[in-house]
């Protein structure tokens, strides 16, 4: 992996040649929005395959999530498919927590991959602007580099930094691809990549997300049975239907 190099010319050809390219967080984030706000899509859903990886290397535990989305700003994940549910419902600056249908936590925490990969296409700018900064995400501090072959826009850290809190930004396509940021339950800071995108109806999905910690693949997610642009039902997103409402993988 090459980080924080300068971008050969070609590289950087690959942006459009008509759009002035961005010089701050917040210009860039106008463009990923400008570029998909007509078209990306406002629900989600899909099957989940999580696999959390012991230090060998080798899968230590797997579960089948369900997962749905209403942008901006809401999410549902069941994990599992017993009698009772256990799971998570974020929504706005808000997390729900449950297990066995009863509410375990709630919280004023934000799920951030929603908002870098989803929220930021369909919600205005300066309300990610806004929470982005208040996140810990210096929008003043941007750097060009490159990631996995294809020049990125790193913001929240200048060239050599590789500790502050950050997302890396595909500079042709203006996806979000990388997250490095601190976790509380862990010594070494996370690294979150949106792998394997795949086009779907004028938006994009990362169809596998990867955490690594320490260099290392702790946590790996698959999507499959993807569907976008439902009607859903949007109880779904109310933590007070959250045992009642029906599940939407069982229609």
């Amino acid at each position: 992996m090459k980080l924080h190099l300068a971008l050969p010319a070609l590289l950087l050809a690959a942006a459009p040649a008509s759009a002035q390219a961005p010089a701050t967080g917040q210009q860039l984030l106008a463009a990923m929005h400008d570029r998909y706000a007509a078209t990306w899509y406002r629900t989600l859903t899909f099957v989940q395959r999580s696999a959390w990886y012991a230090a060998d290397g080798s899968e230590a535990r797997v579960q089948t999530w369900y997962e749905a989305m209403s942008a901006p700003g809401k999410l549902r994940i069941d994990m599992g498919d017993g009698p009772t549910r256990h799971g998570a419902i974020f929504r706005g600056d808000s997390t729900y927590s449950f297990a066995a249908d009863t509410l375990v936590r709630a919280a004023a925490e934000r799920n951030l991959l929603l908002v870098l990969g989803f929220d930021v296409y369909t919600q205005p700018v300066a309300h990610t602007a806004r929470v982005l900064s208040e996140e810990g995400i210096d929008l003043s501090r941007m750097h060009r580099a490159e990631f996995e072959g294809r020049p990125v826009y790193v913001v929240g850290a200048l060239a050599g930094d590789s500790v502050s809190k950050q997302f890396w930004v595909d500079a042709a396509r203006l996806l979000f691809v990388r997250l490095i940021a601190p976790h509380r339950a862990a010594a070494a800071a996370q690294d979150i990549r949106f792998d394997k995108y795949v086009e779907r109806s004028g938006g994009w999905l990362a169809e596998q997300v990867r955490v690594l910690a320490g260099g290392r693949l702790v946590y790996e997610e698959d999507y499959r049975d993807v569907r976008v642009n439902l009607t859903l039902d949007p109880r779904l997103w109310d933590p007070a239907s959250w045992a009642s409402v029906p599940a939407w993988w069982k229609r």
